[in-house]
């Protein structure tokens, strides 16, 4: 009689695929000229974002940090070096490339919302979709989805005035949302807003970092910011200078109401 035991096959399991990376940044140089005088905002800027990763670029001001974001997401032109997202080379892109491919692939979110006063929130969310030529009706549907994602499903229909700071940056986050992109680019979305209404904002993108696998690269001020990425950057005279990875729990206290 054979042991049940020796009948059993031995699997080795294979080892979970390596983090595939999203965004790589390959020696970025850039020279602003400033009349009488050049300043070299990158200087050889080397950067690997993994997919799924949320990471906050820090420093003072007029280190670089927005200046590589611009960069980074095609914003603005490098002088040097090379820019590759989701495998395709940027320098590989026509204008009209980059344009559509930030369209449908990035989200992004300011400072100071740039929300379209005259529109109701549902409006400006719905906007990229039917910039793009989406139908009204999918527009429409999936801009409720984006406001409910974020919490403001009962506010869909208010004016910018009408909503708080931190209403109105829920509004923004779910406008970068609504096309799904690859990944959403954050130049200090709390740089606005009260301690309060910041750390309600944070614990969103946490969130939705979290529960959809969102990549976010974050340029920020506010250190409590930057405690709850994966990775801090911090940059000094157009330069990485220091990388700080964090044991950020991955359990959040609920939900942003």
């Amino acid at each position: 009689m054979v042991s049940p035991v020796a009948d059993r096959v031995h699997v080795e399991l294979a080892p979970p695929p390596p983090p595939r990376p999203i965004v790589e940044a390959r020696s970025l140089h850039k020279t602003y000229d400033a009349g009488a005088a050049s300043v070299n905002a990158l200087r050889g800027v080397d950067l690997v974002l993994e997919a799924g990763e949320m990471a906050a670029i820090m420093g003072p001001s007029g280190c670089g940090k927005t200046t590589l974001l611009n960069c980074l997401s095609g914003l603005d032109s490098i002088d040097a070096g090379e820019v590759v997202i989701e495998g395709t080379p940027l320098s590989s892109m026509s204008d009209r490339e980059r344009t559509d491919y930030r369209a449908r692939r990035m989200g992004f979110v300011f400072q100071f919302y740039n929300l379209m006063p005259v529109l109701s929130a549902v409006e400006n969310v719905e906007l990229p979709l039917l910039v793009a030529r989406t139908s009204t009706s999918e527009a429409r549907r999936r801009a409720l989805e984006a406001l409910d994602l974020v919490g403001l499903a009962a506010r869909a229909r208010h004016l910018p005035d009408a909503l708080s700071g931190g209403e109105r940056q829920r509004v923004t986050i779910a406008r970068s949302l609504v096309n799904d992109p690859a990944i959403v680019w954050a130049d200090e979305p709390t740089g606005d807003l009260d301690s309060e209404n910041a750390a309600e904002i944070v614990e969103l993108m946490r969130r939705l970092n979290v529960e959809r696998g969102l990549t976010l690269l974050i340029v920020t001020h506010d250190i409590a910011v930057g405690r709850k990425t994966d990775r801090i950057l911090r940059m000094l005279d157009g330069e990485i200078v220091e990388e700080q990875r964090l044991e950020v729990p991955h359990v959040l206290t609920g939900h942003a109401a």
